[in-house]
């Protein structure tokens, strides 16, 4: 039964122009009998049937799914690095090219906390919060602070934190006997609500590390995606301004009053605005009319595409060129 099961949603969704109609539908039916996609293939090998409750629960996943709602509304989850983030309407799904943008501040973050013992990483319109955590979760040693502004989305960042900080008490406290029993835990990132652009005034000049991925889609570019166009918030996709950078100089700006001398700058973009990007970085200028940024690069995401700009704070004894 579950193999006809699964055959059925196959081409129900493959039909219907899902991506990838295998994995999804083994995805909703192992979330339907509530296990993992192994114990699903296991119990799958074994012919085992699948019981009226569940069959009915999955074959309404599979026609929203086949309508194009986003499969980590339905499940509730989505992958990011080794992270599972609680998501749904109202927040952007995090995506699997954000993964290398995390990894540029991971490893800036680790090089830091290694020369001295610490770092200040801040990753602004943190939606769902991915790259905050998977930072703090990665690179012991750190202070992370995560900014957003909209509402609904600082709601699944804070219940992210939360869950989150909440897990690595729970681990410490298993090994640290001084903890006391029944206290809150302690925030493993500093979330703030507030303008992306103006926030965080209290540590201007102190952060090693400004990571963001923030809204960067022209007005005029809607995604094909529906899973995209008609889910993901508009607030979090469209970055405002006719190259849908308005947005992204404001982060620019915000990265140049937040960074110390030397520390990091990584931001992700559409692939065709990498030229556009460089540009903005470079762009950038102090009170004095002064360079703000030293050469910026573009890198690439994990399909091979250009997707980030990455630049280091100038200090006052140095130059752009």
């Amino acid at each position: 039964m579950s193999t006809q099961l699964l055959k059925w949603a196959y081409e129900e969704l493959a039909d219907a122009g899902v991506a990838s109609p295998q994995a999804d539908a083994e995805v909703l039916l192992a979330h339907a009998l509530g296990v993992d996609r192994s114990e699903l293939r296991r119990l799958v090998v074994l012919g085992r049937e699948v019981p009226d409750d569940a069959a009915g629960v999955f074959a309404g996943l599979v026609s929203r799914r086949a309508a194009r709602e986003p499969l980590q509304h339905l499940t509730g989850v989505a992958a990011f690095r080794h992270l599972e983030l609680a998501v749904g309407p109202g927040v952007f799904v995090p995506r699997p090219e954000t993964e290398e943008v995390a990894q540029v501040a991971i490893d800036e973050a680790a090089k830091v906390v290694g020369e001295r013992g610490s770092a200040v990483v801040v990753d602004l319109c943190t939606g769902t919060g991915a790259i905050a955590l998977a930072v703090a979760t990665e690179v012991p040693g750190t202070r992370v602070h995560a900014v957003e502004l909209d509402k609904d989305a600082h709601a699944w960042a804070e219940r992210n934190v939360d869950a989150l900080s909440a897990e690595v008490a729970s681990a410490r406290a298993g090994t640290e006997a001084d903890i006391e029993p029944g206290a809150p835990p302690e925030r493993i990132v500093r979330l703030v609500k507030g303008d992306a652009r103006t926030a965080l005034y209290g540590i201007d000049g102190l952060a090693d590390v400004v990571v963001s991925n923030p809204p960067y889609v022209p007005s005029d570019a809607v995604p094909v995606d529906p899973e995209v166009a008609e889910h993901d918030p508009a607030v979090a996709l469209y970055g405002l301004g006719p190259d849908g950078l308005e947005v992204p100089r404001g982060i620019t700006d915000a990265a140049a009053r937040l960074l110390r001398p030397g520390g990091l700058y990584v931001m992700e973009h559409a692939e065709v605005q990498a030229e556009a990007a460089r540009d903005m970085v470079a762009a950038a200028r102090d009170a004095d009319g002064r360079p703000v940024f030293g050469e910026p690069e573009t890198r690439k995401d994990l399909t091979g595409r250009h997707r980030m700009v990455v630049a280091r704070r100038l200090g006052p004894e140095r130059s752009a060129g």
